[in-house]
């Protein structure tokens, strides 16, 4: 039910940890509702945090499909929630600034659209005792029980802030798994378009950690050592999910460990440098393959500019083979229009628990699929 009023002018924490499960991200925003009733973010800080190796190995168990006991999920479940609520007292320190509400979007440990399922952990209750304030979680499951993918979110937050009446913008972020938002020039938000791409960090990071013992390739050096491989992107991007129509979204169900081994099993033989070169190539030609296939036609005849957010923007090698794949874009990071990568994703949902608290819908039906919009999350108050 819609509250009543006007909609306020909130200071909330989003909270972000993604599909490459490497740690957190708090985006510390303003939110408000502008004259022309669209909402109006301005981040005011954020900060990012590791997850503590048993923490992310647990993750990543889970996540993987390791047998685990009810308890063990439900320890690790409760346990991020006290790693959400550090993050979060230590960034509203670190600003000096105070917050009116929480929207954390959880530890996602499944998603699978096409049983219309998905599941984040990370205890709301113990954020919400901790803190003493109201938290917004849980955002997916109530697009997917309206018939959408529950995925991706953020296009509402690309809307508001990157929407422009003369150029067409194409939102892309590269966490561990690749999501575009279409914004066609000066488009309403049912206009709007997205779908996640496939894997962006996934793949590249599952060779780095076995190679090297590394949890992803730093600016890209490694990759950018080796040779890519002959014919494994091409047998790659014929794999089912890429020629799926949007709107479509993925997770490790259909990118994880047996993804991986079909991958090395295709460069048998190469050196390490050469593996990791190739599974970068491979996120440059699934983003710019899904760009020519869904997303041109749609863009028009107008100048489009390609913002890149998320950690594989600071992948100098990947933005490279961007620049190279997709010669007629203009491709820079949020940075160049004052948001930092590792702040869109968590400031998405620091917008979308304002609206959940508002009583106002937060999904994109013509992103994720659903049936209609609604309002997103469970509330849990202090």
């Amino acid at each position: 039910m819609k509250r009543q009023g006007a909609a306020k002018t909130m200071v909330v924490a989003g909270v972000m940890s993604g599909t490459s499960a490497d740690g957190v991200d708090v985006a510390v925003c303003r939110v408000s509702q502008s004259k022309d009733g669209a909402p109006r973010v301005t981040v005011l800080g954020h900060r990012s945090f590791k997850y503590a190796k048993a923490v992310r190995e647990a993750v990543l168990r889970c996540a993987s499909g390791e047998k685990m006991s009810a308890t063990e999920m439900a320890t690790l479940s409760w346990k991020l929630g006290g790693v959400y609520t550090e993050c979060v007292e230590k960034t509203l320190d670190a600003l000096k600034l105070k917050a009116e509400l929480v929207a954390v979007h959880g530890q996602t440990v499944m998603h699978d659209a096409e049983r219309g399922m998905t599941w984040q952990i990370g205890e709301a209750a113990v954020i919400a005792e901790c803190l003493r304030l109201p938290v917004v979680s849980d955002f997916r499951p109530a697009d997917m029980a309206a018939g959408g993918q529950g995925a991706p979110l953020v296009p509402m937050l690309d809307w508001c802030m990157f929407r422009h009446a003369k150029k067409g913008r194409v939102l892309l972020n590269l966490g561990g798994i690749a999501n575009i938002t279409v914004l066609p020039a000066s488009c309403s938000v049912g206009d709007v378009m997205g779908f996640d791409i496939g894997p962006a960090n996934m793949v590249i990071d599952a060779m780095m950690q076995r190679f090297f013992g590394k949890p992803f390739d730093r600016g890209g050096a490694v990759a950018a050592r080796g040779r890519v491989v002959d014919g494994v992107v091409e047998k790659l991007i014929r794999t089912r999910y890429f020629s799926c129509l949007p709107p479509k979204s993925c997770g490790r169900e259909e990118f994880g460990e047996a993804f991986v081994e079909q991958f090395l099993s295709l460069c048998k033989g190469a050196s390490a440098e050469d593996v990791v070169a190739t599974a970068t190539a491979f996120t440059v030609a699934s983003v710019a393959d899904a760009y020519r296939r869904f997303c041109a036609e749609r863009l028009g005849n107008t100048k489009v500019e390609m913002l890149v957010a998320g950690g594989g923007a600071k992948n100098k090698t990947l933005i490279r083979g961007l620049f190279s794949a997709l010669p007629d874009v203009s491709v820079a990071t949020t940075e160049s229009v004052g948001l930092a990568v590792e702040a869109k994703e968590a400031a998405a949902f620091a917008l979308l628990g304002w609206l959940t608290w508002h009583g106002l819908p937060g999904n994109v039906p013509s992103a994720t699929g659903a049936d209609r919009a609604v309002v997103l999350g469970k509330v849990t108050y202090a």
